[in-house]
């Protein structure tokens, strides 16, 4: 089976985390689409890099997004906010599991100055997330249905 493409996108204050998980899912084998920023900005915005890669995830059927920013939260506000994203920001790996397994997630929000402390932890979190599957429940669909008729009023 074939690993999903993942799209990537972020600001300023993840970008060194970003070239790490980039060469990370590469050594994993997952093709890689970088929207950037490609060059340190201290000045750039995340919307600018987080809304081009979280549109990409939803015209790819299958792909999965991540997008960083110094807490992942302003990331994870924009992504959410392209229809057909459920993006999380999850601290730990349980959330990360969780987010996939319930939520079906499809774009991932990291923070370089919180989870990326630690980059052995933000592999686990990247493992977790990118290899656990939706649950499918009854309970969850029915949930996510409810969500996406909201998005679509």
């Amino acid at each position: 089976m074939s690993k999903p493409t993942i799209y990537l996108g972020g600001d300023h204050a993840a970008f060194e985390l970003k070239k790490k998980i980039v060469a990370y899912l590469k050594a994993q084998g997952y093709t890689v689409r970088d929207f950037g920023p490609h060059k340190y900005n201290p000045d750039d915005d995340y919307p600018d890099f987080v809304i081009p890669a979280a549109r990409a995830v939803v015209k790819h059927k299958g792909s999965f997004g991540i997008v960083l920013g110094g807490s992942g939260f302003g990331e994870c506000i924009a992504a959410n906010k392209v229809r057909d994203v459920r993006a999380v920001a999850p601290w730990d790996v349980a959330g990360a599991k969780l987010s996939r397994l319930h939520n079906n997630t499809n774009v991932l929000c990291l923070g370089g100055r919180a989870t990326a402390k630690n980059f052995a932890i933000v592999k686990k979190i990247l493992n977790v997330w990118l290899t656990t599957p939706f649950s499918n429940a009854p309970r969850h669909v029915r949930r996510l249905k409810k969500i996406t008729k909201l998005e679509r009023a």
